[in-house]
């Protein structure tokens, strides 16, 4: 369930920007106890920024409920792997999380939901499938706040749908539409999951096609339309592939199989029925009075605070 909006959507891939506030903000930064709090400023400070900026009437922190989804590592085994600190069996595998910002995380949730900032994970899913299914699902603009990648593939001008791409902190961003995409990579939002499935992503354990790099998967769409011309084009011995690609993509054809459910972004997770409006007044001050005490919040959650509430 997802309650009516219709006015501009911001989502937040807030794993992506607590581990860009982590790193962006010195570890000097600690609560009264000595506790690195950097990451927990450092975010609630993206937020402040963003709502003074860009002015959304509703806002979701999107959390990885499963940041390594089973049914992913199912089909291509290799997915995340290399991130993995501890296999968990049927419960989600522990991600490698330095050691100063694993604590920070429960504060950053405690935080949010005393302010009454929507904060939605899906068990079984990631931060990015939920933001691809609010996106589905929104009637209004909606701007997507990531320092991934792979969340460029939901870029759609018809909808008005773009990602702010953090360049150095919030304050400076990317805005990344269909013109900048078509500039850069040459295709457009749906084209860029091909172009990612095709070329591989390491930093995710995605292999792409062995000798197919970033521009060869780009010229290939560009020529085929899609993952599906291109496959076609492999079947015709009349197409432009050189016997070099076709040989790859021969090859691949196992893993091109199930790759675009690896890499395309859920649209369908099961949202919980929750209030996404911008909170104007915090929705626990008693919890959040106790949190700024305990932690050291300070002008971090007051700037916040004085923007929402304005």
């Amino acid at each position: 369930m997802m309650r009516d909006v219709t006015g501009p959507l911001m989502l937040l891939d807030t794993p992506s920007l607590y581990f860009r506030a982590h790193f962006g903000v010195p570890e000097s930064v600690k609560a009264p106890d000595g506790t690195p709090v950097n990451a927990v400023r450092g975010l609630l400070d993206f937020i402040d920024r963003l709502v003074k900026d860009h002015a959304p009437t509703h806002l979701v922190a999107c959390m990885d409920a499963d940041w390594r989804p089973r049914w992913r590592v199912e089909l291509i085994p290799s997915y995340k792997a290399h991130r993995v600190a501890e296999e968990r069996g049927a419960a989600p595998d522990t991600e490698v999380v330095p050691d100063t910002l694993a604590p920070q995380i429960p504060v950053i949730e405690e935080v949010l939901d005393a302010v009454g900032i929507a904060r939605v994970g899906v068990a079984g899913y990631e931060a990015d499938d939920v933001i691809g299914t609010f996106t589905a699902r929104a009637a209004g603009p909606v701007d997507i706040v990531t320092g991934d990648r792979d969340l460029f593939q939901l870029v759609d001008d018809a909808r008005r749908v773009r990602v702010l791409y953090p360049v150095k902190g919030v304050g400076t961003l990317r805005f990344v539409d269909e013109a900048a995409l078509r500039e850069k990579y040459g295709v457009d939002g749906p084209g860029y999951a091909d172009l990612a499935l095709l070329r591989g992503d390491p930093s995710d354990g995605l292999p792409g096609v062995p000798g197919i790099g970033e521009k060869t998967a780009a010229r290939l769409l560009a020529e085929f339309g899609d993952l599906a011309g291109v496959l076609a084009a492999v079947d015709d011995p009349g197409s432009k592939l050189t016997p070099a690609q076709r040989r790859r993509l021969t090859e691949a054809r196992p893993y091109l199989a199930v790759a675009p459910k690896v890499v395309r972004v859920a649209g369908d997770v099961p949202l919980p029925d929750v209030d996404t409006a911008l909170p104007r007044a915090p929705r626990d001050p008693a919890a959040l009075e106790a949190l700024t005490e305990r932690w050291g919040l300070g002008g971090s959650l007051r700037r916040l605070l004085a923007t929402l509430g304005g």
